[in-house]
């Protein structure tokens, strides 16, 4: 009965991760691990002596210690690889920012300038845009 749970478990979790392939709510490069999850679970679903095996190999006294090692170890390196992809985002972010602060200090010294050749949509009217942000 334990088999037949951890191996509806294991399709639902790859019915999920194609779907939301399908559908553009996951990106290809997270899928991978979710992808990689689920064929383990159905391999050792279809295989439950195969999870014994690795553990007399590996030296594990319990099966079930090395499938717990095992996770704790995915989800260490998932918490690392998301870790480093906020950095990289905020990164891109705090350098996004400068940049529009720089033009915007450009566009205010060219309406400040009452230069003809900046179109009336360009200048930026800093008071209006700070009583927008104080509500």
């Amino acid at each position: 009965m334990g088999n037949i749970a951890a191996f509806l478990l294991a399709l639902a979790i790859l019915a999920i991760v194609v779907d939301m392939l399908r559908r553009k709510k996951l990106r290809e490069k997270y899928a991978v691990l979710w992808l990689v999850v689920g064929v383990a679970t159905v391999v050792l679903a279809a295989f439950p002596r195969l999870l014994n095996i690795v553990a007399e190999i590996v030296g594990v006294q319990i099966p079930s210690n090395l499938l717990f090692a095992m996770s704790i170890l995915m989800l260490l390196g998932v918490c690392l690889h998301l870790s480093w992809e906020i950095s990289v985002v905020e990164d891109e972010t705090r350098t996004l920012a400068e940049e529009v602060a720089i033009l915007r200090t450009q566009v205010e010294h060219l309406a400040a300038d009452h230069s003809p050749n900046v179109p009336e949509q360009l200048i930026l009217r800093t008071d209006t845009a700070n009583e927008s942000t104080d509500n």
